[in-house]
């Protein structure tokens, strides 16, 4: 029963925790335009900055 009193308080502490994550990545555009990082994956690279000079 002793337990109770440590585990409670640090559980509730860590779901604020967690909530606050959340709140900090909503509001720092963390969450924003999911769609256009699932679709770079289907575009061709971009030539590197040193793609047009040859190995030799």
């Amino acid at each position: 029963m002793e337990s109770l009193y440590l585990l409670v308080p640090l559980s509730v502490l860590l779901v604020l925790m967690l909530v606050g994550l959340f709140g900090w990545a909503l509001n720092s555009g963390q969450l924003e335009d999911l769609e256009r990082e699932g679709e770079r994956i289907l575009e061709p690279e971009l030539p590197s900055v040193d793609g047009d000079q040859g190995a030799g």
